[in-house]
């Protein structure tokens, strides 16, 4: 099996089978995702969260910030279960969507956890990490705000953050509070839509 043109194991893809069944399910009684994308899932929002560990594959321990429906965090968690390291903190306020991550990261054997708190308090509990992501989250200042007390001083701490066609005009008004270092990946699944690679974020004002 290929994803974005990328080799995948047949132990992977048997997860992530398992998981889009488990989704499809929960989905069908919780607002996982926009009913709209559900024909379209595994490109969609599978494909798509893929594209975080191949664009950083080594294990490192990762913050999902607003896991909703698992993507990516539960996609990040599975590709790391072959590699027997790494690890996923899940960040999901709403205990319905917790409860549905805890049970895919449980049935398919990924490597995460989550915490079914704000995002303003999950620093309190997870205090590091190597990595950051969020999708279909909030603008890229606010994501920011957010990834700030992981990434405060930490020159080698990167964030990765889905952007649609308008990214260009959110980077302008992040700038316009932040310092930081930028890398676009361009999405192999969504046409204009990129992956933003974040470091040495810095508060300005």
């Amino acid at each position: 099996m290929e994803l974005n043109g990328l080799r995948v194991s047949r132990e992977t893809q048997e997860r992530l089978q398992l998981f889009a069944r488990l989704f499809t399910k929960w989905a069908k009684a919780i607002n996982l995702v926009a009913p709209s994308t559900m024909d379209d899932m595994w490109s969609r929002h599978v494909a798509d969260s893929a594209q975080l560990f191949q664009i950083a594959p080594r294990p490192q321990t990762w913050i999902d910030l607003g896991s909703g429906g698992g993507f990516p965090g539960v996609i990040t968690a599975i590709f790391l279960a072959e590699q027997q390291q790494g690890w996923v903190h899940l960040v999901e306020s709403n205990n319905k969507k917790a409860a549905f991550l805890r049970t895919a990261l449980r049935e398919t054997g990924a490597r995460g956890e989550v915490h079914a708190v704000r995002i303003e308090d999950a620093p309190k509990l997870v205090p590091a990490c190597d990595a950051i992501s969020a999708r279909a989250l909030a603008d890229l200042d606010r994501l920011m705000e957010y990834a700030a007390p992981w990434m405060a001083g930490k020159e080698n701490n990167r964030a990765y953050f889905h952007k649609g066609r308008d990214y260009q005009q959110e980077i302008q008004k992040a700038r316009g509070r932040w310092a930081f270092d930028l890398l676009e990946h361009n999405s192999a699944v969504e046409r204009d839509s990129v992956i933003l690679e974040i470091s040495k974020l810095r508060r300005l004002v």
